[in-house]
């Protein structure tokens, strides 16, 4: 029989200290039994030989000496189904779509269990979202981690269910699902986030985890775990291909931050654990394409950028453990230009494990390089034009600068609900490139301006 502890000795914010009264483990779950009836959840953060301290997912508002403690012996657990597809969770994995609770096929350790170096596969297989900026120029490979740079007030969100909605491998017909997972939202978001997969059918095959502002810290910690644990059990259970998309990660960081100054932790950078980057690795670590399983888990994580620094400790730190980033331009959004994503400082670091003949198109990575370079040539050229006038530019040069205006325009930019084949994004980079003489062409071979070139090809 459990037993339950009445020692409470001290609560500071969303902790609660008691004496130690049998041995407890590292992440146990603990169930508290209030005066008032009422029961909470929390995980015990701390154990000595004299003291246990315990953080409480739903604070510690009406907690007092008289509360019973109760030890359950086992970490915080998930009940996972391939029922979930289609339901909208709260950060602790309680429905709020009104739907019954989730029958478990089984119950899994959210902390997941490490994948091993050795029996992960590279991964190699070209994930479409619609977006050209991201297919053609910064392109997602099954089981990568690709984070989102953005900052506040930016159309990140939007961007996020585009992908969540679009994302597909084509010609495929394997299981495909995505798990949203948003930390720290407001009311309003949450709303907006689930008219939006409800309207578009994309609920179908999604499972939604929503942690709200006014939630405690400690559940939006629990809430990106609950995710993953979600993810590793469709694609490696159900042999299922998930695309996990966490919002905001900086929200998460500010809980990372929260339950440090609680603990009276010595801080690190910029107020942040010293741990954070383990704790970050911890998240980002389980995308991945095992050996010998047919599922896989790819993340897209979006963090908002503090001051739209990319020098920040979240995203510095995310840089280094992820394969790359996808950058949001305050100065493109400012323009009206939609998805305002800045190829310039995106980088896919697998991009090139996905394309090419049989995977996406044999000519894919020679109009990313030429689009790329004409551009960044292009956007320098702006510098130079503003100090000495257009006119004194080369008639070289002012193709270029033309070809960043177009390159923005119209490769950059595309409607909300346009999900762009990847055939339909390298025809309008061929469709911007022909503007330029073939002899600026310099990236791409020869044969694939035979091929390809609008000019050739109406021939």
């Amino acid at each position: 029989m459990t037993k339950e502890y009445k020692t409470i000795t001290e609560i500071s914010g969303p902790l609660m200290f008691l004496e130690k009264t049998e041995p407890v483990g590292y992440g146990e779950l603990v169930h508290i039994n209030l005066p008032d009836g009422t029961t909470k959840r929390g995980q015990v953060l701390d154990t000595s030989a004299d003291v246990v301290a315990v953080q409480v997912f739903e604070g510690t508002g009406g907690l007092n000496e008289e509360s019973g403690v109760v030890f359950s012996g086992e970490t915080i657990k998930l009940p996972v189904s391939k029922d979930m597809l289609g339901r909208i969770l709260s950060g602790s994995g309680e429905p709020l779509d009104g739907g019954p609770r989730i029958v478990p096929e089984d119950r899994v350790d959210v902390n997941g269990a490490s994948m091993n170096p050795y029996s992960r596969m590279p991964p190699e297989d070209f994930i479409q979202t619609g977006i050209s900026t991201i297919d053609g120029t910064n392109t997602l490979v099954r089981g990568q981690k690709l984070p989102i740079f953005s900052g506040s007030g930016l159309p990140h969100n939007e961007i996020a269910l585009q992908i969540a909605r679009q994302a597909k491998v084509p010609g495929s017909e394997e299981p495909f699902a995505v798990v949203f997972a948003a930390m720290g939202i407001t009311n309003e978001e949450a709303q907006y986030f689930m008219e939006d997969f409800e309207k578009t059918g994309a609920l179908e095959r999604a499972v939604v985890f929503l942690n709200l502002a006014d939630d405690p810290a400690v559940e939006r910690i629990i809430t990106p775990r609950m995710a993953l644990t979600a993810a590793e059990y469709l694609a490696y259970e159900h042999d299922m291909h998930v695309l996990v998309i966490l919002t905001d990660i900086t929200n998460y960081c500010e809980a990372l931050r929260q339950m440090g100054a609680a603990r009276e932790e010595v801080p690190g950078r910029r107020g942040y654990p010293g741990y954070m980057y383990t704790d970050l690795a911890s998240l980002y670590e389980r995308a991945g394409v095992i050996k010998g399983r047919k599922g896989s888990v790819t993340q897209f994580s979006i963090l908002t950028m503090p001051g739209d620094d990319i020098t920040h400790p979240i995203p510095d730190l995310s840089g280094y453990i992820t394969e790359g980033q996808i950058v949001v331009s305050r100065e493109l959004h400012m323009k009206g230009i939609y998805p305002p994503i800045n190829v310039l400082p995106s980088l896919s670091r697998l991009m090139n494990s996905g394309i090419g003949d049989g995977k996406t198109r044999d000519d894919h990575k020679a109009v990313s390089d030429q689009m790329y370079a004409g551009y960044a040539e292009g956007r320098d050229l702006r510098g130079l034009v503003a100090i000495v006038g257009k006119e004194a530019l080369s008639d070289r040069d002012q193709k270029i600068l033309e070809f960043a205006d177009l390159f923005e325009d119209r490769f950059v930019r595309q409607g909300r609900d346009e999900d762009r084949s990847i055939e339909d994004t390298l025809q309008v980079g061929w469709d911007i490139l022909s503007e330029l003489p073939e002899a600026l062409l310099t990236r791409i071979d020869n044969k694939y301006i035979d091929k390809y070139h609008p000019a050739h090809k109406s021939n």
